[in-house]
């Protein structure tokens, strides 16, 4: 560098030091205070040492909208009106102000945004300083602003999910002297048809921070937060119940799907399984919702008697309301008690006396293992009828632990439930699912056992006359074979054994179709799959010897959870003649009956995308200038 650079550079650091110029009688609003709407006041931000300002100015105008800063709905930027000689002066906000722009009324039915964005700063990072080019920062004044070369973050939002939300617009006018800080608020519509309308749960949109132990506040911490859970059961029973009374006050006089049911002192809570399988008994039961869990219990031998979920009164002794905020009263009435041994064996007790947990120091005795409730309902969602089953067993309390089952389930009234026999594909052991299937009407199923998929049951006196009616239903997964002994004699008919033989074959009511899935509905038709027999006409008299149903099936879905489908049903009539007998002698023919399961699954082979396929657009005048 030359000897000129040498000195220029105190020169430099002379105009760098050099005190900017402010208007001393002009107060200098901040921004929170000009952007906030609906408030009567303005109160005075902190100030930056050096700067004045830091008292309300009256009469000061009131802003006007400009409709030349944006579409209907925008507030324009304004503020106090600049005093000559006051070259910081801006029309934007300032650290003190006495009144705010008004905004103008939000279009549309939009929920309001439970955050101000006029108040949100992102790039507000250092404490009562003002953070370079930060144009939403409440502690810079319009002298930093004439400083500012461009705004770091112009745009200011808030819940990005919200169907409609104010954004906060910041801009540099460099086109002023000195630059100009301007903002403004505008609505913004989501484009997303998946957008949040209304938002009912405010405290999900921020973040609460912790309470910090003191030794004031330990004891009533350590009673919220020192169980197994750090669930806030107050806030869940308050929040029910504000819903609640929300339906009840709208005209609500029935449940509907996932309402809690509630009790004459609170909800209905059901055990549920939690961290580790520990049980935790503030499971509300929801409306029409079935459970079945199971879950484990921290147990001592002197908390048999102190623990409520191991008593049987803590799930019979409540009275349930018919309807939300009713005045009437459900009762649950004890269907069922079985007692169990500390070796397993069961026993059902006639009398649905009431029993409690006692202890003798080794053993916890009438502890609840199992509890079942089924809630019987109308049509018009209410709850007619609470019925309990109880288990209730001896456990050993130097294991440390129990295992207990709640289950729930909900009928309506004047209707007698399908058992399903898997949720979708079938499972090994239940029975197979069959329907008639009627013109019109879909399929017609019936829970009786001779409307089912059934065989010949044998009996010990293997009489296959005296078999008529006897059958057991066909177990999915399972081959099966049963059979009788027909006894002739030479004056037998065949004519009249043909068809009583293949009447106890087959049964009274032999289904024409199965159901697909475990749990097809009667309703889809194309889930059901037609029997088909599979015989040919004998040219004389013959009697059937062989009742046998081939039923094929697949996986169906992924490799990871295949799912058992029925695919076809076969039945085969195998007949013979007739044997003739000698006079006076009786000749003895088995008759048997089998079920053959094949699984059709096609050989699973592993499957790859397409290469993908590039395409290179080059811009038109890549070979400019060659072509």
């Amino acid at each position: 560098m030359g000897p000129g650079a040498a000195l220029l550079r105190p020169l430099v650091w002379c105009l760098l030091v050099l005190p900017l110029p402010v208007a001393p009688s002009t107060a200098v609003p901040s921004p929170a205070a000009a952007l906030a709407t609906g408030s009567d006041e303005a109160t005075t931000g902190p100030q930056p040492e050096g700067f004045p300002g830091t008292a309300s100015t009256a009469g000061v105008p009131s802003p006007t909208p400009d409709t030349s800063q944006g579409p209907t709905g925008e507030t324009p930027a304004s503020g106090p009106s600049p005093s000559a000689g006051s070259p910081v002066d801006t029309p934007g906000p300032s650290p003190a102000s006495t009144a705010g722009p008004t905004v103008a009324p939000r279009p549309g039915p939009w929920p309001q945004p439970v955050t101000d964005v006029a108040t949100l700063c992102v790039c507000d990072l250092l404490v009562d300083q003002c953070d370079v080019n930060c144009c939403c920062d409440p502690v810079c004044t319009n002298a930093d602003f004439s400083l500012f070369t461009a705004c770091s973050v112009p745009v200011v939002t808030g819940d990005s999910q919200l169907c409609s939300q104010q954004e906060a617009l910041y801009s540099m006018d460099t086109s002023a002297y000195p630059p100009e800080r301007t903002y403004r608020l505008v609505d913004k519509v989501n484009p997303s048809v998946f957008c949040v309308q209304t938002v009912n749960y405010k405290a999900a949109l921020s973040f609460q921070p912790p309470e910090i132990p003191t030794p004031e506040n330990f004891d009533s911490l350590l009673q919220s937060y020192g169980g197994i859970t750090f669930s806030t059961e107050t806030d869940l029973t308050s929040s029910v119940e504000s819903e609640t009374w929300r339906a009840a006050n709208a005209g609500e006089t029935r449940y509907e799907y996932r309402d809690p049911i509630e009790t004459a002192d609170g909800f209905l809570w059901l055990p549920a399984p939690l961290f580790f399988s520990q049980c935790t008994d503030s499971n509300p039961a929801g409306f029409l919702i079935d459970q079945a869990v199971k879950c484990n219990r921290m147990l001592k031998a002197d908390e048999c008697t102190t623990i409520p979920a191991l008593s049987m009164e803590f799930y019979t002794n409540t009275s349930i309301l018919p309807v939300p905020k009713s005045s009437g009263r459900v009762n649950v009435t004890i269907q069922s008690i079985t007692v169990q041994t500390l070796q397993g064996l069961r026993t059902r007790l006639e009398s649905s006396a009431m029993f409690f947990p006692t202890s003798d120091g080794q053993a916890c005795h009438n502890v609840v293992l199992e509890a079942r409730l089924l809630v019987t309902f109308t049509e018009a969602g209410k709850i007619t009828a609470v019925a309990a089953s109880l288990v209730l067993g001896t456990v050993d309390v130097t294991d440390g632990f129990i295992q207990q089952s709640f289950e729930i389930r909900f009928i309506q009234e004047n209707t007698r439930p399908v058992a399903l026999s898997g949720n979708p594909g079938y499972v090994v052991g239940l029975p197979i699912k069959a329907g008639f299937r009627s013109p019109g009407s879909g399929i017609i199923q019936t829970a009786a056992e001779d409307g089912q998929l059934t065989m010949l049951k044998s009996t010990p006196a293997q009489d296959c006359l005296a078999a008529e009616g006897k059958r057991t239903p066909v177990l999915f997964g399972y081959n099966m074979m049963s059979g009788c002994q027909l006894r002739i004699t030479q004056d037998a008919d065949c004519r009249l054994l043909a068809p009583a033989l293949l009447s106890v074959l087959k049964g009274q009511n032999f289904p024409d179709c199965v159901a697909s899935f475990g749990n097809s509905e009667p309703q889809n038709g194309l889930d059901w799959v037609q029997i088909v027999y599979n015989g040919s006409r004998p040219s004389g008299c013959e009697i059937p010897v062989r009742f046998e149903i081939l039923v094929e099936w697949t996986k169906y879905g992924s490799l990871l959870n295949p799912q058992a489908r029925l695919t076809g049903v076969t039945v085969t009539v195998v007949t013979a003649a007739l044997p003739q007998g000698n006079s006076g002698s009786e000749r003895t023919i088995p008759i048997l009956s089998s079920v053959t399961f094949v699984d059709a699954s096609a050989a699973a082979e592993p499957g790859y995308r397409s290469r993908p396929t590039v395409e290179a657009k080059l811009p038109f005048d890549f070979f400019f200038p060659f072509v």
